[in-house]
């Protein structure tokens, strides 16, 4: 996985911050009057202001408040662009999130022919090389047909190992998560795969009962400290239920006996999840078990309207997306989310989630699932990606590499150097 601890960054001006400070460490509460210095792209000291080192000579920027910049392990495109698009488009669509504070964004690529697959991965993995990119999500095709929701069942195919190891070779690396049924043939297969090429399986799309799901989770390697993830949990998959559980009941008790393996993704924008259940999940495992997802897709940042999602047509309409259903009366499956990943932050904590608790389910939990070693919380050394918002969580300014990031075009600075 990712290790930001060699890394050389471009030089960026020395600034010194000071305000409320969530470094997004688990259970760290919020520092009052915090301060946080960067100095070449990286962090170089933070912590109470009161305890400011002496040698600091850079004025001090009072702002609201300062988060660590928002980790998104499953993110579609946005600004009118999908990630499975064109090179330009993908570009543009990791930048809006970026400068809207995700600073380390995964781009999500949904069921496809192998070829055409195999063409996303190809392009995309040059947006990775370069930093624009954290890595690639491949959203199927190894998933349950009848649980495809806004994907084309067409696409929707049995697990095949030998396909994912020429997607894999592909990406030189780009792939680091890949959502899987339990139930897919040759699931086993496919896992060992993944702990060979670092990718993180990600249980979802799926109608496995808690059985399946069960002998699923046995296929984790007690010698693999790499976690696994469940794709939007609840959403397609079968439902919790008093008489057959389903995934769901399997995978809240795994994320809940051993959150340093299983981590659960959680659409918290409203739309894809009531309140009630973001608080329960919330409640059930803790911060350091979930991991804030946008599911974002091209309407993100945008107007209501007609977009696309993989080779589907999408509708738009008071901000949520669905398929075009063929039947004019039926209403289309959910076809993705349109919220950035703070928004869906400041959604939690409308629903009374703790604010330290929400930014840690969107940075350091997401982080730690990834391997991102040297993001996702404001620490000493680590990579300079935080966050300066309002009090009601507000982009001011959003910072990756101690670099600003902006909404025009620049040239693409290589963060991975």
């Amino acid at each position: 996985m990712q290790a930001d601890s060699a890394a050389v960054f471009p030089e960026t001006p020395v600034r010194v911050f000071r305000g409320r400070l969530i470094t997004g460490q688990p259970g760290e509460d919020v520092i009052e009057d915090g301060a946080v210095w960067l100095d070449g792209g990286r962090i170089r000291w933070c912590g109470p202001a009161v305890d400011l080192p002496a040698e600091i000579n850079t004025p001090l920027e009072r702002v609201p408040l300062i988060l660590p910049g928002l980790v998104d392990v499953h993110c579609h495109g946005g600004r009118g662009h999908t990630f499975a698009s064109d090179l330009e488009g993908a570009y543009l669509a990791a930048n809006y999130h970026a400068v809207h504070g995700t600073t380390s964004v995964l781009a999500s690529l949904v069921a496809a022919p192998s070829p055409v697959l195999l063409k996303q991965i190809t392009v995309l993995r040059e947006l990775v090389q370069d930093g624009t990119l954290a890595g690639l999500h491949l959203e199927g095709p190894f998933l349950a047909e009848s649980m495809c929701g806004a994907q084309d069942p067409a696409a929707i195919i049995d697990g095949n190992p030998a396909l994912l190891e020429q997607w894999l070779k592909a990406g030189q690396g780009a792939v680091t998560s890949i959502t899987l049924a339990p139930e897919t043939p040759h699931f086993a297969e496919l896992v060992v795969l993944c702990q060979d090429y670092d990718v993180v399986p990600s249980l979802g799309h799926t109608a496995a009962t808690a059985a399946q799901t069960r002998i699923a989770l046995a296929s984790m390697s007690p010698e693999d400290s790499q976690p696994w993830s469940a794709t939007h949990l609840f959403n397609r998959m079968p439902p919790l239920g008093h008489r057959v559980p389903g995934p769901v009941a399997v995978l809240l008790q795994a994320a809940q006996r051993t959150p340093s393996r299983m981590i659960l993704e959680l659409i918290a924008d409203g739309v894809h999840l009531d309140p009630e259940i973001v608080r329960m999940v919330f409640a059930l495992v803790g911060p350091q078990s979930i991991a804030l997802i946008s599911d974002a897709m091209a309407a993100t940042g945008m107007n209501d309207g007609a977009y696309s999602l993989g080779s589907l047509d999408v509708i738009v309409q008071a901000g949520i997306a669905r398929l075009i259903p063929a039947d004019p009366n039926a209403r289309g499956a959910i076809a993705g989310g349109t919220s950035t990943l703070l928004e869906n932050v400041r959604h939690c904590v409308e629903w009374g989630i703790p604010l330290v608790d929400a930014v840690t389910a969107a940075s350091s939990t997401p982080a730690r699932l990834m391997g991102f070693t040297g993001r996702g919380t404001i620490t000493e050394g680590h990579r300079a990606d935080l966050l300066v918002t309002t009090e009601d969580l507000e982009v001011l300014q959003a910072y990756r590499a101690g670099i600003p990031m902006k909404i025009e075009r620049t040239d693409r600075a290589n963060y991975l150097m």
